[in-house]
């Protein structure tokens, strides 16, 4: 019950025009944020995961009272602030990595993927590490 009313509330700080992408619109937009081709099944398995395709989920509070933030649940606890200034590793706004627009998400997911890869996301490695992941060859242009 706690994680749905910070749910709840969290949605009136921060409110946002959600965007839902399906498999291939997410797959497209992966491609233009210039993530590898060879890396898309992981990519979309760990979005569908972690946020369902959703550009404004939040998600915690987490055992540590942080907060997951948009399509790739970025922490606030390390990546980004969620005061009124850009802040942490990734010098952002918690609040814009729920915009439809992925790309300062985008930026700091590849800056997570690079220090710690995929195990950084409790979803990819649930989900997806050492599964048979979704076909993507109707999606990737």
């Amino acid at each position: 019950m706690k994680g749905i009313f910070s749910f709840f509330v969290l949605c009136t700080v921060f409110p946002s025009q959600s965007k839902v992408f399906t498999r291939c619109e997410l797959v497209k937009e992966l491609q233009k944020q210039g993530f590898p081709e060879n890396q898309l099944k992981d990519w979309v398995c760990l979005v569908e995961a972690e946020s369902s395709r959703r550009t404004d989920a939040v998600g915690g509070p987490d055992d540590d009272g942080s907060y997951d933030y948009g399509l790739f649940q970025i922490n606030d606890r390390y990546w980004c602030n969620s005061g009124d200034k850009p802040g942490k590793e990734c010098h952002v706004r918690c609040a814009d990595l729920l915009s439809d627009d992925i790309s300062a998400a985008s930026n700091c997911t590849k800056k997570i993927y690079n220090i710690q890869g995929f195990s950084a996301w409790v979803g990819w490695v649930n989900e997806c590490n050492k599964k048979k992941l979704q076909d993507l060859s109707d999606c990737i242009l």
